[in-house]
């Protein structure tokens, strides 16, 4: 990274917002619904992915031509209706973005999820006038891993140089995505991820959560 940090780059699910446990949920009763059945771990591991990924991740190529689209739609109807309502946001978001936005620095969203999804975490977070451009799966042909959500983001920001941003994200695809725009990611654990598994992911720093962020600001990759 350079060493002055002009843009930070934040995901949602499970970084800013409580919800990977009911998006596991939400992937295991639709599996069931169309007779598969994984157990929660397995499901877990695959969290950050957008669809286009986590069947394939889970499903055979033909299960996937198949029944897909059909899970997918399931899945995203049961989520909106059911747990999308239930989900808070972490502690401190918002001072957490006050202090990065305070100091100057652009504030992107990037995430697998949909529009609809992100305006509702935006708003119970208390963070839709502290940020200056978002990406969701809809802006990408393919979701992380891939760098595609990320690329927009830059894109968005107006392509500055990737040494000067930093990504925020709860799991492994966060880093590898990031990584191949040339953006160092800082991890959280509470999105069920261990440090373990984040630091081989090439996270730069780890913390417990955003609140752990803020209360080591100064000491940072945010604060460079």
């Amino acid at each position: 990274m350079s060493s002055v940090i002009q843009a930070v780059i934040f995901d949602l699910d499970g970084t800013l917002v409580d919800s990977n446990e009911f998006h596991v949920t939400a992937w295991q009763r639709a599996f069931q619904h169309f007779g598969r059945d994984f157990s929660r771990e397995q499901l877990h591991r695959h969290i950050g992915k957008g669809a286009d990924q986590y069947l394939p991740a889970l499903l055979t190529e033909e299960e996937v031509r198949t029944l897909g689209k059909q899970i997918d739609e399931y899945r995203s109807k049961l989520f909106q209706k059911e747990f999308l309502p239930r989900v808070c946001a972490f502690p401190r978001v918002r001072q957490l973005f006050e202090r990065v936005a305070g100091e100057g620095r652009r504030i992107a969203l990037a995430t697998s999820g949909k529009e609809k999804e992100l305006s509702h975490y935006k708003k119970i977070a208390c963070i839709q006038d502290l940020v200056d451009c978002e990406t969701t799966a809809e802006d990408a042909d393919h979701s992380k891993p891939a760098p595609d959500i990320f690329a927009a983001a830059l894109e968005k920001l107006g392509k500055p140089d990737p040494g000067t941003v930093l990504t925020v994200g709860d799991t492994p695809y966060d880093a590898e995505a990031a990584a191949r725009t040339g953006v160092a990611t800082a991890g959280v654990l509470s999105g069920g991820f261990s440090e373990a598994e984040l630091r081989r992911a090439g996270m730069i720093a780890i913390y417990r959560d955003v609140a752990g962020i803020l209360d080591h600001y100064d000491s940072s990759p945010l604060s460079k």
